[in-house]
């Protein structure tokens, strides 16, 4: 029963909880990322460049008479750029949080009624002294 119950606080504990969190939205998050980049940044990229869709990028390797291997370094491109579009979301968003810690860290603590009751209690024992 032990090892249960050890299973179970390392389970509940809140890096596990926001590690799974973490993973899920992630994996929301990669066919935005991919949308975004096959359908609006790399079709605009492709026009201006000569009307190519990075997609349909390969070189065809002949292996025998009517048979090839497709190396199709197109879609490597897009996700490589795909990549980069997730990497720099992720730093951003950890930018943004760090700063909002920051500011929480920086702000002065609030301090409870026991506290500021004190606080009154020793001015008034000031000022009778």
């Amino acid at each position: 029963m032990g090892l249960i119950k050890e299973f179970k606080e390392f389970a509940m504990k809140g890096n596990v909880v926001d590690l799974a969190v973490g993973v899920i939205m992630g994996a929301a998050f990669a066919p935005i990322v991919k949308s975004l980049v096959d359908d609006i940044i790399m079709p605009p990229i492709g026009y201006l460049i000569g009307k190519v869709n990075f997609a349909d990028l390969a070189v065809h390797l002949p292996v025998a008479p009517n048979e090839y291997v497709r190396i199709s370094y197109g879609k490597f491109i897009n996700a490589t750029i795909a990549f980069v579009i997730t990497a720099w979301a992720i730093f951003m968003l950890i930018k943004v949080m760090n700063r909002l810690t920051r500011k929480k860290e920086e702000a002065p603590p609030v301090p409870s009624k026991t506290e500021e009751l004190l606080t009154e209690i020793r001015d008034l024992l000031k000022i009778k002294l």
